[in-house]
């Protein structure tokens, strides 16, 4: 989109669909506020059990989200427990592709009992970074999901190696923004290694979050405005006060002409 020209009624009509992590405990440990995050997003990246998650936790949050119609994805991780799926891995292609159907259809078997099923995967932290540029991890993912069959669609940044890999393999592609990510220049989320990497003045990522929707732009770090075609809003689960979060931002997209809806 050209930046210097006027939004349109037809701009401010985009649909958006609403994502955010849940599932993400594991035994008695829990992080995520599930029950009330689902309801108000429109799609659940569900923890498969590599970064978060457990066999339960997977088939409460499916229950869960079959019975408010909320879409249901995968979230499949490098297998790192210990890091939280955020520490950098060299797996091997082989090994990656086979671990990402493991996960896809583990969460299929819990989806399809609660009368829903799997339609779409989303990598996890460090994997959906390392997918944005490293084409051999890229095309690994790709494969697990295509290893894993089905019609499912693929959740990433745009411009990433991983959306190119699915877009080149059939796949449907998604492209995705963060709500309470910053970015770099380039268009890219800044590590969360450095400092402001996450946003948490509530107020100024309900303004990012329909300036993404109605804009399809948000501010780098430098101040530069970069466009942001994204059919997807992603709300961190595991931030704290993320369902109230959600809520506000589902609520001033709604009252800003954006309809909130699953992209799938």
């Amino acid at each position: 989109m050209d930046l210097t020209n006027p939004v349109t009624e037809a701009d401010r009509a985009h649909p958006m669909d609403l994502n955010a992590d849940l599932g993400e405990g594991f035994g008695r440990w829990t992080l995520t506020d599930d029950e009330a995050l689902l309801d108000c997003v429109t799609s659940a990246n569900v923890a498969c059990g590599f970064h978060a998650g457990d066999a339960s936790v997977m088939r409460r949050v499916c229950d869960a989200a079959a019975a408010r119609g909320v879409r249901i994805g995968a979230q499949v991780s490098y297998r790192d427990l210990a890091g939280f799926g955020r520490r950098s891995m060299d797996v091997p292609p082989a090994e990656l592709t086979a671990e990402i159907a493991y996960q896809i259809g583990a969460l299929r078997v819990f989806a399809e009992a609660a009368g829903s099923a799997v339609a779409y995967v989303k990598p996890h932290g460090a994997l959906y970074n390392r997918a944005v540029w490293d084409d051999g991890q890229a095309a690994a993912v790709v494969e697990g999901v295509a290893l894993a069959g089905g019609d499912l669609a693929v959740l990433g940044l745009p411009g990433s190696r991983l959306l190119a890999h699915a877009a080149a393999a059939g796949l449907a592609t998604v492209e995705e923004a963060f709500a309470d990510r910053a970015y770099t220049p380039g268009g890219t989320l800044v590590p969360r290694s450095e400092p402001g990497a996450v946003l948490h003045d509530e107020d100024e990522v309900v303004r990012r979050s329909v300036g993404i929707a109605v804009d399809r732009a948000v501010t780098a770090g430098d101040g530069s405005r970069i466009p942001v075609a994204a059919r997807s809003l992603c709300v961190h689960g595991d931030t704290p006060g993320a369902a109230a979060l959600a809520r506000r931002i589902r609520g001033a997209l709604e009252a800003a002409g954006v309809t909130v809806r699953a992209f799938t």
